[in-house]
């Protein structure tokens, strides 16, 4: 859905629900735009602690693919914590999503000049399992051994593909997300711009944020505003995690899609 959301009067208020340490530099970029940014992270990133003979190493592995920037991060936290400083073994590729986290990858130290880190580039249509299973297929021989580094819940279509085309897939849970507390501070705010018929536009970027956002709103009572919120999304599949668009004619979009990168969400929320 790429129509931009039609001119509503009142604030322009933007509510940036990534995890903490997410939100800080796109909502200085919103605030110069003339938006009202509200931090409101919808899940936290709890590292899950595993002992060193329980961690898989890379090195016993073709590929390594991770699922998003959490966890990398956490991933290479493990190894740090087992292993030292000790760098990425040769000849084992890495891939991600998207070019965010495969520049994370490359800027953390661990990864040699010569280390493959295969990525849907900034051009590509989505950075999603999708768009890294086209670049993976396209290798002249799938990885037979790989190593999928995510959280405790998620998607399973990567994996499940690999396995489909035979390769042998390790499945790492890295870390736990789990719904963030809201104070009754940020609840308050809410409920002011609630009070007053403002109409805020939320940024989410996974399934289990809608559902902890979804949550948290109807616990405080605010299910009715929420429906009547607009929505800038990082992948199609979560239009059906929030209240839909409304589909009569001349009605405005409540909807975006964006591709999960501080510029394209900043277009999408600011585009006219």
């Amino acid at each position: 859905m790429s129509q931009a959301f039609a001119a509503a009067e009142g604030p322009r208020i933007a509510v940036l629900t990534r995890p903490a340490g997410r939100n800080e530099t796109l909502a200085s970029r919103l605030l110069g735009a003339g938006w009202q940014s509200c931090i409101l992270p919808a899940l936290e990133i709890q590292a899950l602690p595993i002992a060193s003979v329980d961690l898989p190493r890379p090195s016993s592995y073709d590929l390594v693919v991770f699922v998003s920037g959490n966890a990398a991060r956490q991933y290479l936290d493990q190894l740090a914590l087992a292993d030292g400083s000790v760098s990425w073994p040769a000849g084992v590729a890495a891939a991600t999503v998207g070019p965010a986290s495969a520049q994370a990858l490359r800027d953390s130290g661990y990864f040699g000049a010569n280390t493959t880190v295969l990525c849907p580039d900034e051009s590509a249509a989505s950075h999603d399992s999708e768009a890294l299973w086209s670049i993976l297929e396209s290798l002249p021989k799938l990885p037979g051994r790989v190593l999928l580094v995510r959280g405790t819940q998620g998607r399973d279509w990567l994996g499940d593909k690999l396995e489909a085309h035979g390769a042998s897939v390790t499945r790492h849970a890295a870390y736990l997300r789990r719904p963030a507390d809201w104070n009754s501070g940020q609840l308050a705010t809410l409920r002011q711009w609630a009070d007053a018929g403002s109409i805020a536009t939320w940024l989410i970027t996974s399934g289990e944020g809608a559902d902890a956002i979804r949550d948290h709103v109807q616990a405080a009572g605010l299910a009715d505003w929420w429906q009547r919120c607009r929505f800038v999304l990082t992948h199609p599949t979560l239009a059906r995690r929030v209240p839909q668009p409304r589909d009569s004619a001349g009605c405005q979009a409540m909807v975006k899609i964006c591709l999960p990168n501080d510029e394209s969400i900043f277009q999408a929320f600011v585009a006219a």
